[in-house]
């Protein structure tokens, strides 16, 4: 299927998805970056600061960001990465799509250049596949090594969600956990809550955390699920006020509407040697719960029930 780029003055290229039942996905080629997700109401599933610098070299704060060779400042590299800062290439080469209908795809290519080397000496090629279907957005990186000597790294695809009100929507399961706490210099706890809420900053970083998260909404009455293979740790992050005053390009009260839960591999970075190839996956879906139905049954989300 042949994409459509799109060009806007000096804004980043971009990309279109649409899939039937008329939800879309945006993807920037700067960073890869998803920025857009719509589902077929037409209601938007990803977050976007309402002050998003637009033009490189900044990456845009809100929809999915790629963190890659390093999450946060978890080594010695910039924060998180830079490939959310790189201008990425449609692959001419994608690995052959298992046949599907009724969806929309985009493979894009991110290849070391000699200035990365500069940084990161390894030579290396990074793919992710965006595919949007029916209530769904699949995400699918993945690193070669195409150096002569191993290397290793730490990867997060960080996930803006639009929430209706921070303070009163809840995740299930991270459970019973150990997590890192950002905020206490990475000091390692046990999670004892029944369900996670938020009433302050958060930033923790969830260990070998299982396949499937959720995120219960209930004034926009729909869960989002988080479906991962791949990268076993979960991030949780909001700034609140404090902080996202001290962010240039959050609004004051964004951290209100917003929450991000990444996939992602942090705690056991991931080794390559030498033509070997990693692969993750990410599946993002809707659940949507009745207006009459009260309480969704979150048990039945994270169980896989629909």
């Amino acid at each position: 299927m042949a994409i459509n780029i799109i060009k806007e003055g000096d804004r980043s290229p971009r990309i279109i998805l649409h899939e039937p039942t008329g939800s879309t996905v945006e993807v920037l080629l700067y960073g890869a970056q998803v920025i857009s997700w719509k589902n077929e109401r037409r209601e938007e599933i990803l977050f976007m600061s309402n002050k998003a610098v637009w033009k490189p070299p900044k990456p845009v704060r809100g929809g999915i960001p790629i963190c890659f060779p390093q999450f946060a400042n978890f080594g010695t590299l910039e924060q998180h990465g830079f490939a959310r800062n790189r201008l990425w290439s449609l692959d001419d080469d994608p690995s052959p799509l298992t046949p599907a209908n009724n969806q929309s795809t985009a493979d894009l290519l991110l290849k070391s250049t000699e200035e990365d080397l500069k940084t990161w000496p390894y030579r290396f090629e990074l793919r992710l596949r965006i595919t949007v279907s029916a209530g769904k957005l699949t995400m699918i990186p993945r690193v070669r090594n195409v150096d002569n000597k191993a290397f290793t790294f730490t990867l997060a695809l960080r996930n803006y969600f639009s929430v209706s009100d921070v303070s009163e929507v809840r995740v299930e399961g991270l459970e019973t956990l150990d997590y890192f706490d950002n905020l206490s210099k990475r000091e390692r706890y046990t999670e004892q809550a029944d369900a996670i809420t938020f009433d302050g900053e958060i930033d923790r970083v969830y260990l070998s955390t299982p396949t499937k998260i959720a995120i219960i909404d209930h004034e926009k009455k729909r869960t989002i699920v988080l479906r991962k293979e791949g990268m076993v740790d979960a991030v949780l992050w909001n700034p609140w006020d404090k902080k996202a005053k001290a962010i240039p390009d959050l609004g004051d009260e964004d951290y209100k509407t917003m929450l991000c839960l990444d996939a992602a591999a942090v705690e056991n970075p991931i080794s390559l040697k030498p033509c070997e190839e990693w692969k993750g996956r990410q599946e993002l879906s809707i659940v949507s719960s009745s207006y009459f139905s009260g309480q969704l049954d979150p048990s039945k989300v994270i169980n896989g029930l629909r």
